[in-house]
């Protein structure tokens, strides 16, 4: 007999940025259906922003902020570093045993962010046998160096040999393969399912590829320029708008959108010199597919999920990856620039000139990466939904 609900616990540490939440909620929307109840337990500071369906919610634990790839501090609350981390690890324990979830899914870090997860995971395989483990990963997490010997200090691969039944990769493994790149082991290699990449849902606006801006002229083309969190986007959004300011005849209508956590005097900078460009200058969008949707070519920085919100609307990219504290956006913009799918400008080329050059390039001989894109196939939900059904059916 099958339960009356089946629970999935979601866990999205969000110390920095907006990408680790956003792939959390596209996940949850479509893993919901009759029957399943979704939490979601969450640092971001903006998780209220967005809105949630019937049938998920989320637990927000203490904000952690990344100041370097090993240094995290408190958000907001004045308590010490070691404080806040008990804080979240107590809360994350006490959510998972009163929800007592089915499925339990941990974005990213096997551990957790410095460790917090673990406690968990030991006490569902104490006390919740049943209950099934996944660690989801996105295809590219850094290079593989670096990678590998991240995953042997901390020992990552006998928690995953030993905590989890699946790991999902958010990937397609003929583009990059992160068990062949990062030396995983073949008995957690065979855990291992390759999603595809994560589509996003098509919002309802005007079709791709039917230019103009939003005022109706025809020759004005629709640029829409995001740095995802915003807290070390701002040399794209300084270098885009000296580009206007050198050239005032480009006919281009542009949205960009500085991310909730730029800093709030370069935030203030650049929107005053975006309104004397007649820019429409945002920090935060809780449709970003929409928004892309209706461009004729998108700026990104290149992390995953902005790639997948690109690729899912079928747009023309240009992607700007920053190569530091992780060269996880480099190495995406080179594979999927092999593929056809994005053109990329490296961080150390990004000059006015340069970003103009590959602009009217990229919108005057659109066809090559439309082409790519429109048959490019994203089967990451297909996939998780087949994995949910096979659980629920072990269950029931």
């Amino acid at each position: 007999m099958q339960h009356d609900t089946f629970n999935i616990l979601m866990y999205s540490h969000d110390t920095y940025g907006l990408g680790h939440i956003r792939r959390t909620m596209a996940i949850a929307t479509n893993l919901l259906r009759p029957g399943v109840n979704i939490l979601i337990l969450t640092g971001s500071p903006i998780v209220g922003r967005f809105d949630f369906p019937p049938g998920i919610d989320f637990v927000r634990i203490p904000g952690m902020i990344k100041q370097s790839n090993t240094v995290y501090i408190p958000h907001s609350i004045k308590v010490s570093p070691n404080h806040a981390l008990r804080m979240r690890t107590d809360i994350i324990t006490a959510t998972a045993q009163a929800f007592d979830p089915s499925l339990f899914i941990v974005d990213k870090v096997p551990i957790g962010l410095r460790g917090e997860v673990l406690p968990t995971l030991q006490w569902f395989r104490k006390n919740r046998p049943q209950s099934q483990l996944v660690l989801g990963l996105r295809d590219i997490l850094d290079d593989a160096q670096t990678t590998q010997a991240e995953w042997h200090k901390k020992n990552f691969n006998s928690v995953l040999r030993d905590l989890y039944d699946e790991i999902w990769i958010y990937g397609e493994q003929h583009m990059y393969d992160p068990i062949k790149e990062y030396a995983i082991p073949s008995d957690i290699g065979a855990k291992t399912v390759f999603t595809g990449y994560i589509p996003r849902q098509l919002p309802q606006v005007r079709a791709p590829g039917s230019n103009g801006c939003s005022h109706g002229s025809g020759e004005y083309k629709r640029i829409v320029v995001t740095t995802g969190g915003g807290g070390d986007g701002s040399p794209i959004l300084d270098t885009y708008l000296s580009m206007l300011e050198q050239n005032a005849s480009l006919n281009l209508d542009t949205l960009m959108i500085a991310g909730p956590f730029i800093p709030r005097t370069e935030y203030d900078k650049l929107a005053a010199r975006a309104k004397t460009l007649g820019v429409d200058f945002r920090a935060f969008t809780n449709c970003l597919e929409k928004e892309i949707a209706q461009a004729d070519l998108v700026i990104s920085m290149g992390g995953y999920n902005t790639v997948c919100e690109i690729l899912s609307m079928k747009q023309v990219a240009l992607i700007i990856p920053r190569d530091v504290p992780r060269k996880e956006q480099l190495i995406r913009a080179e594979v999927m620039s092999t593929q056809g799918l994005v053109d990329y400008l490296p961080w150390e080329k990004l000059t006015p000139d340069q970003l103009r050059v590959k602009i009217l390039r990229l919108l005057k001989n659109p066809e090559h990466y439309l082409e790519s894109v429109s048959s490019f196939k994203m089967t990451g939900l297909d996939v998780m939904r087949h994995r949910l059904e096979l659980f629920r059916r072990h269950v029931a």
